[in-house]
């Protein structure tokens, strides 16, 4: 069945275009685009519905953020990287001197399953504000005054702000990144590349274990994760 105010919002976003564009708001075009389908997780009966929508959604665009890390890798292993490219790389990632063994221990992929428990934690299935809104589905920070949406309750003396996204492919580009670089989440990656090295499977729960510094609750984070992660079944994603 034709829905038709999907097309007259799609209409009326593609005439603007132009004109916020020139405003540096193409952002804003493609949030809005993103927005169109995505559900409405606040309007579900139950959490069955909403657990399923939810999965359906965000699962497609984990593969394919996955993916794109993975021909990447690919690229790198296989040595069809320039130098040029891999400085660039090696900025992006936060390594000082280029390394293939290092970057390779950063340029790696997540299993879907433990995306999509940390998703389903940091935005309360998709109906937290900051995801409906702002398409940040990981609880993911920013340090510049205007970098996204100040929270509420925020303690006097604190700067940081929630980051707002495009789109929700650029809300999980980002998570990857931050999780494949960031210092805290080192051990992690040398539990994934341990992994790699002994051809063992990377899963969501062995790897939830270098996450204790996601979240000020520490372990109990883990825990909540790896509940998620088998009450759910998530195992069959990664």
């Amino acid at each position: 069945m034709i829905n038709y105010f999907k097309i007259i919002l799609l209409s009326a976003l593609l005439a603007t275009f132009a004109v916020t564009a020139q405003a540096d708001g193409s952002w804003r075009i493609l949030s809005l685009l993103n927005s169109v389908n995505k559900p409405n997780f606040e309007k579900m009966d139950n959490i069955k519905q909403i657990k399923t929508a939810f999965f359906n959604y965000l699962l497609p665009i984990i593969k394919e953020e996955n993916n794109k890390i993975r021909t990447l890798r690919s690229l790198i292993i296989s040595n069809q990287i320039s130098k040029s490219q891999l400085q660039k790389l090696a900025k992006k990632y936060h390594i000082k001197r280029i390394n293939k063994e290092v970057l390779l221990e950063k340029v790696d992929t997540i299993p879907a399953s433990l995306a999509l428990a940390q998703a389903a934690i940091e935005s309360d299935w998709g109906r937290s504000r900051f995801a409906k809104y702002w398409n940040n589905y990981f609880g993911i920070w920013c340090f510049s005054k205007g970098c996204g949406i100040q929270p509420e309750n925020r303690n006097k003396n604190a700067k940081h702000e929630v980051k707002n996204f495009a789109s929700s492919n650029k809300s999980i580009e980002y998570y990857l990144l931050n999780i494949n670089r960031n210092h805290n989440y080192k051990l992690l990656r040398q539990i994934r590349a341990y992994k790699r090295k002994h051809n063992l499977k990377l899963t969501g729960k062995s790897l939830s274990e270098g996450l204790d510094k996601y979240s000020a609750t520490g372990y109990e984070y883990i825990v909540l994760i790896q509940s998620i992660i088998r009450q759910n079944n998530l195992t069959r994603f990664d």
